[in-house]
């Protein structure tokens, strides 16, 4: 069995009601749930959350929602793999065997069916316990700078000053929008970041994180213009 577990817990405090808001004419969560169930690849489409309202709008949009996550598992602190554990062990107590689980983020308005398709295939073909979107840094990261109290600046690898930034190599980063995984992966909630995962590549022009007002206004220019290239072909 193959399952897509999206977390969306309530009560987030930057931009409120975030999972369920409207994104370009859909609830934010949406997007992701029609995502995993046109790529195909799952046997169940769930959503994990902590409030009623939420779960009514993910059923309504097509995906279950067999349980209520538990309080000690909503708060501000809880990170992603215990959310996923708790899923994964769920189905295990309810005597339904789970080989592969792909958590898909609520605020992932940009992924498309074939990432995810992509994800499985590449995860069954390595062999490995995770699959995970990943995209490109813009600029060279061995030319980052920080600023001091003073306001002076610091390049944090100044051997790197008169390199060509076509020599440095290039940097990736996690495109926070969905990772695949086996369950025992899940259950043993093992390092995802690591040389035990492959990373999927995701162009940076379909990459956004939606944690504060001024990303979701950014998210909604950039969706809107992918949408109108796709309109005028």
């Amino acid at each position: 069995m193959k399952v897509a577990v999206i977390p969306a817990r309530g009560g987030s405090k930057r931009i409120p009601g975030k999972n369920i808001r409207d994104f370009c004419g859909k609830p934010m969560i949406a997007w992701s749930i029609e995502a995993a169930r046109a790529s195909g690849c799952f046997d169940e489409v769930i959503v994990s959350t902590d409030d009623e309202k939420i779960a009514e709008v993910a059923r309504h949009c097509g995906a279950t929602v067999p349980f209520m996550r538990p309080e000690h598992l909503s708060d501000d602190y809880t990170g992603t793999l215990p959310v996923i554990r708790h899923a994964v062990e769920w189905f295990c107590n309810a005597a339904q065997a789970v080989d592969l689980v792909c958590c898909i983020y609520a605020t992932a308005p940009f992924i498309e069916p074939a990432d995810i398709q992509e994800g499985k295939s590449q995860l069954e073909r390595a062999g490995c316990s995770f699959a995970f979107s990943v995209t490109s840094f813009a600029f060279p990261i061995q030319r980052a700078l920080r600023l001091t109290d003073g306001g002076r600046v610091e390049m944090m690898h100044p051997e790197q000053f008169s390199t060509r930034s076509q020599d440095l190599e290039e940097a990736w980063h996690d495109a926070g929008q969905f990772y695949w995984g086996t369950s025992e992966a899940w259950l043993k909630e093992r390092m995802i970041f690591g040389r035990d995962s492959v990373g999927i590549p995701i162009p940076r022009y379909r990459v956004q994180d939606v944690d504060t007002p001024e990303d979701w206004e950014t998210a909604e220019y950039m969706f809107k213009a992918l949408r109108a290239r796709e309109h005028h072909g």
